[in-house]
């Protein structure tokens, strides 16, 4: 219930009950100013008894409410003592039709059965018709005819002000209902609100525990591609020194191993800045994967080609670290793994996608019968993998023992901010 539904309860609850005061005050005031309409002494005083019997009254129901709210017998019986004390007044004086109308306004409120709400506020009717055709009890037949018309239309100004009535008290309920039912939607809504501000920030939570997870591997991508491919080279190269078979060659890989050795110190600072290749620096793509390709070739003695198809673009940097990564690891799987003699790099520009291929004519292995990654091993096919995925691209292996492998990374095409 709202604030100004409960202030109209309030105020015809006062009417309903210092209503029948003030009615009954005004009632003897008028008829005390017509004196002339009782002109007998025992009429006056049957009036003063009846007048001080219905004060009576007004004050033992006042007492008798408190306890006993709403319709119910005592009620009843209050009722139809006041509208007796009433009637036999408007009989003596027709000023007292007002305390007779109070009968109008408290009906539901005291009588349980639905009929005799009804008969109550007919009965006041009737009194009140008797004293508009000019008070009881009559002396002339028009004065009957007027009365028997008033008691119609009063019954009729009834009927329609109780149907009118019971529409805004319906209305009143329904809305009182909708109301209540607003406030448990709205209660609703607030419990939603609250449980998707607990859920959104947990989300946030997960969203960065999955953030730092990810970049903790590419943290340990990238070691692995710049420190730990710079030291497996140089370690390659220092193998070679220790069997060199004269001082010429034992330099010339020594000097390969310094090279290897800044390179790799170089790609270590540059990702402690920002974790993009040194190769990646000054060139593009293309320029950056000839230059690795002819490094590896040299290092290894393996012959190395690398061809570039479609139109080069400028990629994003995102794009061209995966792709240079993924090649980097595959050179370096070949020349551990594979025993190969010729490795092929490509580079093919598709319009909407990039492709970097990978073949070797090594030995090649059984995709399906993988070992699983130790802690002294790459990332191998998982890293690539997981490279390729991170900007929205697949990677492809094709291999047989004895046959060689091929490798296909296809990442969308993102062009350089």
């Amino acid at each position: 219930m709202t604030a100004v539904d409960t202030d109209i309860e309030r105020r015809w609850e006062l009417i309903r009950s210092k209503g029948p005061y003030g009615l009954l005050a005004v009632a003897t005031l008028l008829a005390v100013a017509t004196a002339e309409l009782t002109p007998s002494t025992a009429e006056r005083g049957a009036v003063a008894v009846l007048v001080a019997a219905g004060f009576a009254l007004q004050l033992w129901w006042g007492r008798t409410s408190r306890t006993r709210p709403g319709p119910s017998t005592a009620g009843t019986v209050y009722y139809g003592v006041r509208w007796a004390l009433g009637f036999a007044l408007t009989w003596l004086n027709p000023f007292f039709a007002f305390y007779v109308a109070a009968g109008y306004f408290d009906a539901e409120e005291l009588m349980p059965r639905r009929s005799l709400r009804w008969i109550g506020p007919f009965a006041c009717a009737i009194a009140v018709s008797g004293a508009q055709a000019g008070g009881l009890p009559f002396h002339a037949p028009v004065q009957w005819a007027v009365f028997a018309g008033l008691v119609v239309v009063n019954s009729v100004m009834l009927t329609v002000v109780g149907h009118l009535t019971s529409q805004q008290e319906e209305r009143s309920r329904a809305r009182a209902e909708t109301i209540a039912e607003l406030e448990r939607t709205n209660t609703a809504l607030q419990q939603a609100l609250d449980e998707n501000a607990a859920l959104h920030a947990q989300l946030l939570v997960q969203a960065r525990e999955a953030g730092v997870a990810d970049e903790r591997r590419r943290l340990a991508a990238e070691i692995h591609d710049t420190i730990a491919q710079g030291l497996t080279g140089i370690i390659a190269q220092l193998q070679v020194v220790a069997n060199a078979p004269d001082l010429p060659t034992a330099r010339t890989h020594l000097d390969r191993a310094a090279a290897l050795a800044r390179h790799s110190l170089g790609e270590a600072r540059r990702s402690v800045h920002n974790l993009a290749p040194v190769a990646l620096e000054n060139d593009g793509l293309p320029e950056a994967l000839k230059s690795t390709v002819a490094e590896w070739g040299e290092r290894t003695g393996v012959r190395a080609e690398f061809t570039v198809t479609g139109t080069a673009e400028q990629l994003h940097d995102e794009l061209s670290a995966t792709l240079l990564r993924i090649a980097q690891e595959a050179l370096s799987n070949a020349s551990r793994h594979a025993r190969a003699t010729r490795v092929g790099v490509t580079l093919s520009f598709l319009g909407d996608e990039v492709i970097l291929d990978i073949r070797d004519d090594g030995r090649g292995f059984d995709p399906l019968t993988l070992p699983e990654r130790t802690h002294s091993g790459g990332f191998g096919l998982a890293g690539m993998r997981a490279r390729a995925e991170r900007i929205a691209g697949c990677l492809t292996v094709e291999s047989e023992p004895g046959r060689g492998t091929a490798l296909s990374a296809r990442v969308p095409l993102v062009r350089h901010e």
